[in-house]
C-alpha cells in the first residue's frame, strides 16, 4: 500500500518531511489544498493557506481546510509577528512582483520560510538559449515568452546569493528533479545548480 506522502507531488514530499508535528502553517498559493491536508492528517498541524484563485480556495474549503481567497501580498500584512511557525512559499516566487519585500514579510510573520522555485539555469535551458537563441520552455518552465505567468527567472546560485546579500540563513536546502507530472523525482546533490530542476529552501532572517 503507498504511503500517504506518494499522493503528493514530489517536492510537496520534501517540504511535508521539514515540517515538525504540531507546528503552526500557513501555506501561500496551496491550491487545492494537497499539502495542508496531509499536514493536518500526518502532523496535526494548525494549518491556514491563501489561494487567489477562487475555484480552488472553494476546493480547499470544500476539504474543511482553513483557506482564504485573495492576494498573497495583501493578505500577509494582517498578520501579527511570528504568527506561525513555518510559512510556505512553494513554486510561486517566480511570479511575484518586489519578491524581497515578499519575503520580508513571510519572516516577519514566520519563524521560518519555506520557498521552492523552478531552476532557471538546468542545463536543458542553457542548451536551448545556446542553441535556438530563443526563450527556452521545458516542463517545468512550459510557457511561451508571450503568456507566461512567471515575471522572473531565477537559479539556485541567484537565492543563494540573495539569502546571503540580504541577511538571511539557509537552514536547509534541496535540489531535485521531477518527473511523472511531479508524483516522483529524485534529489540531486551534485553540480546541483546545472542539474537541478527545482530548489526547495528553509531560510530564517539572521540573529542579530
Amino acid at each position: 500500500m503507498a504511503s500517504p506522502s506518494e499522493n503528493l507531488r514530489f517536492d510537496l514530499g520534501i517540504i511535508a518531511s521539514w515540517i515538525e508535528p504540531g507546528s503552526r502553517v500557513l501555506d501561500l498559493g496551496c491550491g487545492r489544498g494537497d499539502l495542508l491536508a496531509f499536514l493536518k492528517k500526518s502532523k496535526q498541524i494548525q494549518g491556514t493557506g491563501i489561494e487567489q484563485d477562487k475555484e480552488k480556495a472553494a476546493a480547499c474549503i470544500e476539504r474543511g481546510l482553513s483557506v482564504l481567497q485573495g492576494d498573497i501580498k495583501d493578505e500577509v500584512v494582517d498578520y501579527p509577528d511570528d504568527a506561525f511557525d513555518v510559512v510556505i512559499l512553494s513554486q510561486t516566487l517566480q511570479q511575484v512582483f518586489q519578491p524581497d519585500e515578499l519575503i520580508k514579510s513571510l519572516s516577519r510573520i514566520g519563524k521560518q520560510v519555506i520557498v521552492s522555485f523552478p531552476n532557471f539555469s538546468h542545463y536543458s535551458i542553457r542548451l536551448q538559449l545556446l542553441f535556438r537563441g530563443q526563450a527556452p520552455k521545458n516542463p517545468q518552465l512550459p510557457y511561451s515568452w508571450y503568456d507566461t505567468p512567471n515575471i522572473r527567472v531565477i537559479t539556485l546560485a541567484d537565492f543563494r546569493h540573495f539569502a546571503r546579500d540580504v541577511g538571511y540563513t539557509i537552514v536547509k536546502e534541496c535540489s531535485i528533479n521531477t518527473h511523472d507530472q511531479e508524483r516522483k523525482g529524485r534529489i540531486v546533490s551534485i553540480f546541483s545548480n546545472l542539474r537541478a530542476t527545482y530548489g526547495i529552501f528553509l531560510i530564517e532572517k539572521n540573529k542579530i
